[in-house]
């Protein structure tokens, strides 16, 4: 299995606080999700985050196809990081961490996603034709939206 990795970074003009409770609470994921990617939670206990918590949603990752996606929120340190990973979805792997570090006038926030995808080969060609550069495209996209909502 081949596993891929993507790091993002991106300074919030926000306190460590105003962050935490905008990433930390699934509902605002949509927020900062690209349209196209027919995003929705189905399935949410409406808590504060907490690990073990499991969250299911629909997404439309490629050619606008319906899939299921259920994660679980695995590790929680308030106000620093939180890992989310797949448990049934479209990748074989998904393990999201996602970190918020306190600076100067804001938040410096960091995701780091690992991923590997099912079919062997086939997967690594998808990855490497399509899936690699959707998963950027919806990076840059949050980028933007959080600049919208914070940076403006």
């Amino acid at each position: 299995m081949k596993v891929y990795s993507l790091k993002t970074e991106q300074f919030v003009n926000a306190s460590i606080q105003e962050c935490w409770s905008f990433f930390s609470n699934p509902r605002n994921l949509q927020k900062i999700t690209p349209s196209d990617m027919g995003f929705e939670i189905t399935d949410f206990d409406e808590k504060r985050m907490y690990a073990g918590q499991i969250i299911q949603y629909k997404v439309s990752p490629l050619f606008g196809i319906k899939l299921g996606w259920m994660t679980v929120i695995t590790v929680v340190k308030e106000e620093s990081y939180f890992v989310d990973e797949q448990r049934f979805g479209p990748y074989t792997l998904w393990h999201h961490k996602h970190f918020f570090e306190e600076k100067d006038n804001g938040v410096l926030m960091t995701d780091l996603i690992h991923y590997a995808l099912p079919l062997g080969f086939l997967g690594r060609i998808m990855n490497t034709l399509v899936v690699k550069n959707k998963l950027k495209s919806i990076f840059n996209y949050r980028t933007i939206k959080v600049d919208e909502l914070f940076n403006a």
